[in-house]
């Protein structure tokens, strides 16, 4: 059996970047923690939103590298002096990717709560109606 690719669609031009894409998205082998939600909050607009408990600002980055926003948590062991009869509260490190489309530009950041909003935009489409002149050969 082949694997079907959008190079396999004749009517599909231009989309080998999209392709690969996906693929990386694929790998990126996010794990269920934390857990997020995304909402569409206009028409041009999104929030991601991080259950990050336990996570301060400084514990936290955001960055976009190459039309991927990653959003990284990593705690500092804070336990001199301390004694755990019972550690059910997970203090590990993440790492969470979405990958933005062209055009999508990543607002500011919140915390409130306990949870982390990032706001996402992306600029209206505009309609182009382009007529090709056909030349005689």
């Amino acid at each position: 059996m082949t694997k079907m690719t959008l190079a396999s669609y004749p009517h599909m031009l231009g989309f080998e970047q999209l392709e690969r894409l996906l693929e990386r998205t694929a790998k990126s082998g996010n794990e269920g923690y934390p857990p997020f939600n995304i909402e569409q909050t206009s028409d041009y607009s999104y929030r991601i939103t991080l259950a990050v408990a336990g996570f301060g600002e400084d514990d936290l980055s955001i960055t976009v590298e190459d039309r991927q926003l990653v959003i990284r948590g990593r705690q500092s062991e804070d336990t001199e002096g301390r004694v755990f009869l019972h550690r059910g509260i997970a203090a590990r490190q993440f790492q969470r990717s979405f990958v933005l489309a062209d055009g999508v530009d990543v607002g500011e950041a919140i915390m409130e709560n306990g949870l982390l909003h990032v706001d996402l935009s992306r600029a209206k489409p505009q309609t182009v109606v382009q007529t090709i002149n056909i030349k005689k050969g």
